[in-house]
């Protein structure tokens, strides 16, 4: 039976750092975006008021920003290996993310075979976010759910990867986990835990693990 590989982006594929705070720093806006990620962290806000208010900052934003912000993130080392492996071996790998859209689904010209994440409006922005597509914790498990029918598999064939608490949800539903460089919650929560830069590494922790 093949499996599915669900990745999450921030804290995860990316080292210590987010996809929005990477965009931030593009237009020098570091202090803004830390403000809001502590707000967002501490619950004060939730993701549609994250994403409206991130959006806002990023009125200015452009393609070619979006592009040096992918480019220049600090990503974990082997990821495309990682992903090709995957594909050699039978199995689906995909990215669920609560990071933009617009960046999360550039990962699939690195070998994934779906990313998801939440819809913002094209760069630049001409149009506001709509709250509905913006994703939060509980999303991932209903893609997660989606992606097992799209590629016939078993939700009991599928393995995560994640760092943070927005993985919970998703982690608990799973047979097999990664927490990647992760808060001590989802440590507790998961089946395999790996600190370090090398997602091969992550990877064969549960290459065979059912």
């Amino acid at each position: 039976m093949a499996r599915l590989h669900l990745f999450d982006l921030d804290g995860t594929l990316l080292h210590g750092t987010a996809a929005p705070v990477e965009i931030s720093r593009q237009l020098g806006l570091d202090a803004e975006i830390a403000a809001l990620e502590r707000d967002f962290v501490a619950g004060r806000i939730d993701s549609p008021e994250y994403a409206v208010r991130v959006c806002s900052l990023w009125a200015e934003l452009t393609d070619a920003q979006v592009t040096a912000a992918f480019e220049g993130a600090p990503w974990l080392s082997g990821i495309r290996e990682t992903w090709a492996r995957i594909r050699e071996a039978g199995d689906y790998c995909a990215v669920v993310s609560l990071s933009p859209s617009f960046f999360v689904e550039r990962l699939v010209e690195w070998g994934a075979h779906a990313a998801h994440g939440s819809l913002f409006p094209a760069v630049p922005f001409t149009e506001p976010v709509e709250p509905a597509g913006i994703l939060d914790a509980a999303a991932k498990v209903r893609i997660a759910d989606r992606l097992c029918e799209e590629f016939g598999i078993r939700r009991s064939d599928c393995v995560a990867y994640g760092d943070s608490l927005s993985d919970l949800e998703l982690f608990g539903v799973v047979p097999v986990s990664v927490a990647v460089n992760a808060d001590p919650r989802l440590v507790s929560l998961a089946t395999h835990s790996y600190v370090g830069r090398d997602l091969r590494k992550a990877y064969e922790l549960v290459r065979h693990a059912r």
